[in-house]
């Protein structure tokens, strides 16, 4: 885009205008099959186009195995007839791909991964970078007319599968939130690569690697295309938004969420998070450092909304896409983004000369917290030289300390 942005990265932050309304498109059209068409680079082999397909255990259910075992299989053997052998994207690039490779691992950030929390399959044909820009518009058109055929043919078995998975989604509770891949299991596939070798860089005068166009081989490599979910979770009810985020609203809005607003100031029980740990990427990814390894508390608490706050009813379409974007601990939840980090940021504190009067009537009053302060001494011999430490562990105990700081904004209401 115009501000130097990935457009196949922006399918959850929704940056770039053109994702905006491409989303918009998509969620309009609710199409069963979505094409990405792609230029590759990485490895050099002789296959003209690759083709990378919705992981099929994330996008689950009928579709997915639809999509795996019937309508890709099709595809390949289509364009085949037509001269082109195709092979899954060649993700790999730290070493040559003659030994094999895992399947794109496709987060909900990239298009097919986010057309996998609407049950749409979807694939992103890439062609090689190296090959003659006539081979590659012949190539992406032949594809494209498999893919019009094939939809075709298989029509009626494609919109069954899908519409059963829908179905379903109302009565489904556990959600995966990450994967990884499973490399106990894997498919054969044959590949045409070029030999690989090192020789002597004119640049630098150490070893580099090359493909020798000369030596080309044909071998059967493992392709490690199933995954397995590593963390789920359960669907609540709904969740709660409070008004004032609105960068998240607008893009729930954009994805045709549908949500409702309170009517009155109300007092409601729901669980609530803590943001515990996190890592944060030390340069930034399209404009954001992403948070990562999230880990909470949850609680269960009674807050105090207001009329105006956001109910988000997990009794709609978009009920996977729900769960995986305000999940904190989701790889590519809003939080993730960077969209609460205002939540990180302490913003009261105390001044020690006047706290120190009110941290000692709390202490006379609150024998639990009087013990809890107690045992801390006793087993952290620096903390227990520390007053100013004391009188932040005593803070953040108390009932001044900021209700907001590292508590999540988004509840759920079970």
């Amino acid at each position: 885009s115009a501000e130097n942005l990935d457009l196949n990265r922006d399918f959850i932050k929704l940056d770039a205008k053109e994702t905006r309304s491409l989303v918009q498109l998509f969620r309009r059209l609710d199409p069963e099959i979505f094409i990405d068409n792609h230029v590759s680079d990485g490895a050099d082999y002789q296959h003209v186009v690759t083709l990378l397909a919705t992981q099929h255990n994330k996008l689950g259910g009928g579709i997915g195995k639809c999509m795996n075992q019937t309508f890709v299989p099709l595809i390949y053997a289509d364009m085949k007839k037509k001269g082109y052998d195709m092979v899954p994207y060649v993700n790999d690039f730290s070493s040559t791909p003659d030994h094999g490779w895992t399947e794109f691992y496709d987060l909900p950030r990239f298009s097919s991964g986010y057309a996998a929390m609407w049950q749409t399959m979807a694939f992103v044909p890439e062609t090689h970078m190296l090959k003659p820009y006539k081979q590659r518009v012949e190539a992406t058109y032949a594809l494209m007319r498999s893919f019009i055929k094939m939809a075709g043919q298989n029509a009626d078995a494609i919109q069954d599968a899908r519409m059963k998975d829908r179905d379903s989604l109302w009565k489904k509770n556990l959600f995966a939130l990450n994967w990884k891949a499973d490399t106990s299991r894997y498919t054969m596939i044959p590949f045409k690569g070029y030999t690989a070798g090192y020789k002597k860089s004119e640049v630098s005068g150490q070893q580099r690697l090359y493909y020798d166009r000369e030596k080309p081989f044909t071998k059967e490599v493992p392709f490690y295309n199933y995954f397995v979910a590593t963390q789920k979770m359960t669907a609540p009810k709904a969740y709660i938004i409070k008004q004032g985020w609105n960068d998240v609203i607008d893009r729930l809005k954009w994805n045709d969420i549908a949500v409702q607003r309170l009517e009155h100031d109300s007092i409601m029980e729901v669980s609530a998070y803590y943001i515990d740990k996190y890592e944060t990427v030390p340069h930034p990814y399209e404009k954001h450092y992403l948070h990562r390894n999230v880990q909470v508390q949850k609680t269960t608490e009674k807050i105090q909304l207001l009329k105006g706050d956001y109910i988000v009813p997990l009794d709609q379409l978009g009920k996977r896409y729900l769960i995986e974007t305000l999940e904190p601990t989701a790889p590519d939840a809003f939080f993730a983004w960077n969209f609460f980090d205002a939540v990180l940021q302490e913003k009261e504190y105390f001044s020690d000369y006047v706290f120190e009067e009110t941290a000692a009537r709390l202490l006379r009053n609150d024998a639990t917290l009087r013990q809890l302060l107690e045992e801390k001494q006793r087993t952290d011999t620096a903390f227990a030289k520390d007053g100013e430490a004391q009188l932040e562990f005593i803070y953040k105990h108390s009932p001044y300390a900021e209700p907001e700081y590292m508590r999540y904004p988004v509840f759920r209401l079970e």
